[in-house]
């Protein structure tokens, strides 16, 4: 018999009007011939022309000039190369080329779904039964390309969610790249990605064992421009440049709301879209509180597992995830340290459950077999569906399925806290499955879930309805161990 969930009304779904300025240049030479047009306008005309733009999109973005001049400076080079002084170029100029070099993206218009949720930091001014939180979402817009966004809700006495207020200007983040890499770990890496030697010892033999960002961009980059150089190896040193480019850090406004912010593609690494934010809060055994997160780089034709962390969600820290565990999609990292050791989920041979442990949250190079797929409704793979959840009976791991028709099934397991590479528990039958009114969605016949925690002792399970919207469910937990006992 299945254990009996409460499915909420409560839906999240796309919305087209939540967008951002991104830069946007239609290569070299139709962009000289746009810039010689605004340099052919008078004073008065460029700021008639920045007016009227002003006046149809400042309101639809948080201070847009300062993304203008931004982009502007972008093609600071193609203006010199115009024999133009930049520095001479009006103020109201530089905006009004910003702003031919700027376009909107929708960052949620196609979907909005693979939730994850995690207690919020303030957990203050809340009455008796209610838990501040935050949930993290995977938006999708034009292209399919992903980014991960946020909303910050109130779970009251009774599990309903009370959404906070949403802001109305997206927040362009603020980006920094990693200055100084270990050379032995970033050699590691590329032999994880497969990058022939043949092409990476020319770079790689001349540098120090502690490199500067600029020093591998400029020796990869002068490479490049040898038109001569075969595709192979030209790809190969693409792809060098775009694992360098794959660590940064990213810094929001403080005056913006969470709802405001938007984890967008940066690094070339990302240029496919960023999937599936698993967050989790992790306590360390001195009692401190970090939030991290995994997530699923893609660049059109090769996926990177990366992993980000936050004291406060203003400001990020990401980096590539390394070992030859840290593969694939599907990671996801425990809440806390077992034996003194991190550990991982992960379903690196794309059908199986792992789990790994390592004295580094990056790295992760001995993956254990956790589970293999045993019941029909999860014949063709199983995974997680989230961070284990530590309750008192042992972890708590909610898992997806998939079966037949490629439909895909949440479940759960249980595992010794101090061993969790034994299994106490395991659902025969779904927690939960498809709907008739799921089924229809971007993928067809999928529920979907990236994090779920524990209320009131209720597992709140927020839940992607078929790769379009998100919802959410509740389960009894003594409901839920004495199905995982039986």
């Amino acid at each position: 018999m299945r254990v009996p969930v409460t499915r909420k009304k409560l839906n999240f779904l796309p919305d087209s009007s939540r967008v951002v300025a991104r830069f946007f240049m239609n290569g070299e030479e139709p962009t000289k011939d746009m810039l010689a047009l605004v340099f052919a306008m008078s004073e008065t005309e460029v700021q008639t022309a920045l007016d009227q733009t002003l006046r149809e999109f400042a309101y639809r973005h948080r201070n847009i000039t300062r993304l203008f001049t931004k982009h502007c400076n972008n093609v600071k080079k193609i203006i010199e190369q115009m024999e133009m002084n930049f520095d001479d170029i009006s103020y109201e100029r530089k905006l009004l080329i910003g702003s031919y070099l700027t376009m909107e993206y929708s960052i949620e218009s196609t979907a909005f779904f693979n939730p994850s949720i995690i207690p919020d930091i303030d957990q203050t001014y809340l009455e008796e039964g209610e838990t501040r939180v935050i949930i993290s979402f995977r938006a999708t817009g034009e292209g399919h390309i992903s980014s991960i966004v946020f909303r910050r809700a109130i779970l009251d006495k009774n599990n309903d969610l009370r959404l906070m207020s949403i802001g109305k200007s997206m927040d362009v983040a603020e980006v920094s790249q990693k200055k100084s890499y270990h050379k032995g770990r970033f050699v590691e890496k590329m032999n994880e990605m497969k990058i022939p030697e043949k092409y990476s010892k020319v770079i790689v033999e001349n540098l120090p064992d502690h490199f500067d960002y600029d020093v591998l961009k400029n020796s990869v980059n002068n490479i490049l421009k040898d038109v001569t150089i075969s595709i192979d190896k030209r790809l190969a040193l693409e792809e060098i440049t775009w694992l360098v480019d794959s660590y940064y850090d990213i810094e929001f406004h403080r005056d913006s709301d969470i709802s405001e912010r938007v984890i967008y593609p940066i690094s070339e690494s990302e240029s496919g879209g960023i999937e599936d934010g698993r967050f989790v809060r992790f306590t360390d055994d001195d009692g401190s509180v970090k939030f991290y997160a995994t997530y699923t780089a893609y660049n059109g034709h090769a996926i990177l597992p990366k992993f980000l962390s936050t004291d406060d969600f203003c400001t990020f820290r990401i980096m590539p995830l390394h070992g030859k565990g840290a593969m694939g999609k599907n990671l996801a990292l425990f809440p806390k340290k077992i034996n003194g050791k991190y550990a991982m989920l992960s379903r690196l041979d794309g059908v199986n459950n792992y789990i790994m442990f390592s004295d580094r949250n990056t790295l992760w190079t001995e993956p254990i077999l956790l589970q293999k797929p045993k019941y029909p409704w999860e014949f063709s793979k199983i995974g997680n569906c989230g961070s284990p959840i530590w309750t008192e009976k042992g972890w708590l791991i909610i898992t997806h399925g998939v079966g037949p028709m490629r439909r895909y099934c949440i479940g759960a397991s249980l595992f010794d806290l101090d061993d969790p590479t034994k299994e106490i528990g395991r659902l025969e039958e779904p927690l939960l499955m498809p709907l008739e009114n799921e089924r229809e969605g971007y993928v067809p016949n999928v529920v979907y879930s990236c994090g779920s925690l524990i209320h009131n002792n209720n597992l709140i399970l927020p839940y992607a309805v078929s790769d379009y919207s998100t919802t959410y469910a509740v389960v009894d937990m003594e409901a839920l161990f004495e199905g995982l006992k039986n």
